[in-house]
């Protein structure tokens, strides 16, 4: 992995060295589960309750307010279900259709069991349709659900104002913040936001830990059921090392919040390099309102996995979309709501960084990338007719 240049962190990030360091001991020495009463108890125990501090600080709200899970998927599958337990006689949900599989699988399921969901709608650089979303808020309504910034694209979505819109019709408001926590600064103290989910595998801690905020006074029904832990909201024994790697993980990153302008400087170096060198690509997305980290530039007329793969033979790392789908053939989901036209929808890649990016492993994307374009456009035997006559084929397939 030492010569690698990892350009895929919306997908995971490496584990930052501290992290490892504050979480081993609690996988060798300190192994003592953290209900019993005994001293091995105890001091893991303690250990936790320091964890659960560093990550309120982090999303600026009480220790109460935070529950450890396992990842993202389950703290938006708890929220959701927990949101819609708390007003049974409410059958209309509302979200987008860029949302993370979770979310949107979840929705579907929900659907067959007799609720009604609203799917918002966004244009061409991702944004949301605001007037569509207060047009569909109704008395019925229980909850709202949306992303703080899009996976794909980067695209931040107006959350304060969305859960303003949810408080006026008595709807519980959820954000899956997956890819916003340790890139924008948060303050749950004064937001309109009722339930929001982080994952620890996006800022550099390991994988299958996360939390979800709960806010104080909110009728929180658990997922899961069992023993006492997280106050009765969330049983199972706890992922000890895992929390503490989160615990330590969200303390690094509120210290690194004033670095991500550099992460920012470097997204954009890259940019434009891109877009300077290379002819028929575009930024897909919304450029002057997007996660610091992220770029998704779309290149016409030819395959993103070709690009992925080519990359991938110099050590660079990308994606064409979110990694719970990257085994699957079909165009991204989010892009083909942003109505891109097929040209650009099947060749665009998603770019993100992290601290550890250096302007060196960007200037080596820069040097590689025009030459692996040119030569797979040379390969292509589409040019912009036939792209133009293959979108039209996929409609017409698509209305069958």
């Amino acid at each position: 992995m030492s010569n690698v240049i990892y350009l895929d962190n919306n997908a995971t990030t490496r584990i930052d060295p501290l992290v490892v360091e504050a979480m081993l001991p609690y996988l060798t020495e300190y192994y003592g589960n953290p209900s019993p009463m005994h001293h091995c108890g105890g001091q893991v125990g303690k250990a936790l309750k320091i964890a659960r501090s560093q990550v309120a600080a982090l999303l600026g709200s009480e220790d109460s307010e935070i529950i450890f899970t396992s990842c993202g998927t389950e703290g938006n599958n708890a929220a959701i279900r927990a949101a819609i337990a708390a007003q049974p006689d409410r059958k209309h949900l509302i979200t987008t259709q860029v949302e993370h599989a979770c979310v949107l699988n979840l929705f579907k399921q929900l659907e067959k069991q007799g609720y009604t969901v609203t799917y918002i709608s966004v244009n061409r650089k991702g944004q949301l349709d605001m007037m569509e979303l207060e047009a569909a808020m109704t008395g019925n309504t229980a909850l709202v659900s949306t992303m703080y910034a899009n996976n794909e694209t980067g695209t931040i979505f107006p959350v304060e104002h969305i859960g303003a819109i949810a408080k006026e019709y008595g709807a519980a408001y959820h954000v899956d913040a997956v890819q916003v926590a340790g890139k924008l600064p948060l303050n749950m103290k004064t937001s309109t936001i009722d339930l929001m989910t982080i994952s620890g595998h996006k800022l550099h801690a390991p994988k299958g830990v996360g939390a979800l905020f709960v806010r104080r006074g909110f009728r929180f029904r658990p997922l899961l059921i069992g023993g006492h832990q997280e106050r009765g909201r969330r049983a199972g024994t706890e992922n000890v090392a895992g929390i503490i790697a989160l615990g330590q993980a969200a303390e690094l990153a509120q210290q690194h919040l004033a670095d991500v302008a550099a992460e920012k400087k470097l997204r954009d170096r890259l940019e434009k390099g891109i877009l300077a060198a290379i002819p028929n690509c575009e930024i897909n997305g919304d450029p002057k309102n997007r996660l610091p980290n992220t770029t998704n530039i779309g290149f016409k007329y030819i395959e993103g996995e070709a690009i992925l793969l080519s990359l991938d033979q110099f050590g660079v790392c990308a994606s064409s979309g979110s990694a719970c789908t990257s085994g699957s053939l079909e165009p991204s989901h989010v892009l083909r709501a942003m109505g891109l036209p097929y040209t650009t929808l099947h060749g665009s890649i998603r770019f993100s960084l992290s601290r550890y990016t250096t302007a060196a492993e960007v200037d080596r994307v820069l040097e590689i990338l025009p030459g692996i374009i040119e030569r797979l456009r040379a390969m292509s035997p589409f040019n912009s007719d036939d792209a133009e006559w293959l979108q039209g084929r996929e409609e017409a397939v698509a209305t069958v």
